[in-house]
């Protein structure tokens, strides 16, 4: 399965002149974890829901049993400026390609505990990768990959039919058709979302 059938299109981004507090409400929003920032319509980096929170919760003095006295009033002079996007995000961003496959880039999110990858097609990104879109690919069921590997492999046409089975998405095809047409009905099931694995049982005529 390649990234472009798993991804999460179109995409939310946000400029790096956005304050925390906009970019924590548009993460709200849209009940997701991080966000692209795109500036001038290039990515210029990401931004997580941990980069923005740090420093926005000052202590509660109740918690301490000190209870201090706040300035009634406007804020003063040495009230610190809102933050903007541009100062927490993290500018060296993990890019992929919507042609990459998605297992190759699972293991990268895997191993570098990335939560979420833009995609880039030339200099547009035109989706994300976030590890729920990854945990919905791997939800759907067994009955719905079945169809969808059906349908993919129809392609081949009423000469050439294959059984098919699939266990926690591993799929089975069984028939009885030749070589060539064998090595298509892989390629086809493999683009199925959700299908880990393919196998193949020649049956004789």
């Amino acid at each position: 399965m390649l990234v472009r059938e798993a991804m999460t299109s179109p995409v939310v981004t946000i400029p790096p002149s956005a304050t925390v507090r906009q970019a924590i409400r548009v993460l709200d929003e849209h009940e997701i974890t991080a966000l692209p920032v795109v500036d001038g319509g290039r990515l210029v980096g990401i931004v997580s829901e941990m980069d923005l929170l740090l420093g926005e919760f000052e202590a509660d003095p109740r918690a301490f049993a000190r209870p201090r006295t706040a300035p009634s009033g406007s804020a003063g002079p040495g009230t610190p400026s809102p933050r903007h996007v541009g100062d927490v995000m993290t500018r060296e961003v993990e890019t992929a390609r919507p042609g990459t496959d998605v297992a190759e880039l699972a293991e990268l999110m895997m191993r570098t505990r990335i939560r979420c990858v833009p995609v880039l097609d030339g200099p547009a990104i035109v989706g994300v990768l976030s590890r729920r879109d990854l945990v919905s690919v791997l939800a759907r069921g067994d009955a719905r990959i079945r169809d969808d590997v059906l349908a993919a492999i129809a392609e081949l046409g009423p000469g050439a039919p294959f059984d098919v089975s699939v266990d926690g998405g591993a799929v089975e095809l069984r028939g009885a058709a030749g070589e060539p047409a064998r090595r298509i009905a892989e390629v086809l099931a493999r683009t199925v979302p959700g299908v880990r694995q393919v196998s193949i049982r020649p049956v004789r005529p």
